[in-house]
C-alpha cells in the first residue's frame, strides 16, 4: 500500500520563521529551530526550509539554521531559496540538508537542474514551481517567492525538468496557499498526471479534511504544510510556561490570521489520516 508524506514548511526571512498569505504580507512567527523540533517530536516525515527573500537579496541565509536543526533532528531536510550554482547545493549539503530545491535558478538555466541530479542524484534535486492561475485558464510559472512571471506554462515545465532528471516536484498553489481555502486539486492533479516523478502539493490546507481529500485524489506523494500547523504550535508555545520562543503572539491570538483554518498537530492530523485508510511513514 501506498505511503505518504507529511512534511511541514517552515519559511524563513533573516532568522526569523514568517508566513503570509499568497507569499506575501510575511509576518514574524518565531525561531524557525522551536518549530523545527515541535513538529520533529510530533512525527514529521520530512522538514522543508525556504529562504523566502533569498532570489530579491541574491543570497541564501540558511546555512547557520540547516547546520544547527541538523544537529539534533534525524529525518530529511530539504533547502531551498538563492541556491544557483552546484557549489551552492554542496554547501548546504554539508550543512545538513538531503535535499536541494531550486526554482528560480532552475527556470533561468534549466541545465543546472541535469548537472546536478548528474553531480548529486536524482533524489537530491527538487525542483519548485510556483503556479497563477491566468485568465486565460492555463496555470504559469513564477519566480522570486511568487513575484515574477516567466511566461512559462506550468505542465510543460514539469514535463521538462523531470526530463532534465529531477526526482520530485513540488507544486505550490500562489491563488491558495495561506488562505485555509484548500488545495487547487485542478493545478496538482494535471501536473501529477504530467509526470512520474513524485509530487509534493503546497498551498491551500485549511483542515484535516483538506489533507484527506487531496490524498483521495491518490495523485500526490506528499503534502507540504506551513499556517494549519504553525498557527497550533503557536498556541501551543503560548499555552507553554516554559517557552522561550518570540513571535507576532499577539496577532496570532486575535484569531485574524486563522479565521480559515482548523490548526491541528501532527499527531492529530496522523491519526485521522489513518482512520480514514492514508498510511504515512
Amino acid at each position: 500500500m501506498k505511503t505518504v508524506r507529511i512534511i511541514p514548511r517552515l519559511d524563513i526571512k533573516g532568522p526569523n520563521l514568517v508566513k503570509g498569505i499568497h507569499l506575501e504580507g510575511l509576518r514574524v512567527l518565531g525561531k524557525p529551530a522551536d518549530f523545527a523540533k515541535y513538529y520533529y517530536n510530533h512525527g514529521a516525515d520530512e522538514l522543508m526550509f525556504q529562504d523566502v527573500v533569498a532570489s530579491l537579496y541574491d543570497r541564501n541565509g540558511l546555512h547557520d539554521i540547516v547546520s544547527e536543526t541538523a544537529r539534533s533532528i534525524f529525518i530529511p531536510i530539504t533547502v531551498g531559496g538563492g541556491i544557483r550554482t552546484l557549489q551552492d547545493i554542496t554547501k548546504m549539503l554539508r550543512a545538513g540538508a538531503d535535499k536541494i530545491s531550486i526554482n528560480t535558478a532552475a527556470i533561468n538555466n534549466p541545465d543546472l537542474i541535469r548537472q546536478a541530479s548528474e553531480e548529486f542524484g536524482s533524489s537530491t534535486i527538487v525542483v519548485a514551481i510556483e503556479a497563477i492561475k491566468s485568465h486565460d485558464g492555463k496555470y504559469y510559472a513564477f519566480t522570486d517567492n511568487g513575484r515574477e512571471y516567466t511566461g512559462i506554462e506550468v505542465i510543460e515545465w514539469a514535463q521538462q525538468v523531470q526530463d532534465l532528471g529531477c526526482g520530485e516536484l513540488i507544486i505550490t498553489s500562489v491563488d491558495n496557499e495561506g488562505t485555509g481555502k484548500g488545495f487547487d486539486t485542478e493545478l496538482i492533479s494535471a501536473v501529477a498526471s504530467a509526470v512520474t516523478i513524485p509530487v509534493i502539493a503546497h498551498g491551500g490546507a485549511g483542515s484535516k479534511e483538506d489533507i484527506e481529500k487531496l490524498f483521495d485524489t491518490g495523485v500526490v506523494d506528499a503534502v507540504a504544510l506551513g499556517s494549519v500547523l504553525h498557527y497550533e504550535a503557536i498556541q501551543s508555545f503560548v499555552l507553554s510556561e516554559n517557552s522561550e520562543t518570540e513571535g507576532n503572539f499577539e496577532f496570532i491570538k486575535s484569531g485574524r490570521s486563522f479565521s480559515k483554518f482548523d490548526p491541528f498537530n501532527l499527531k492529530n492530523l496522523k491519526e485521522h489520516l489513518h482512520s480514514n485508510d492514508i498510511y504515512c511513514r
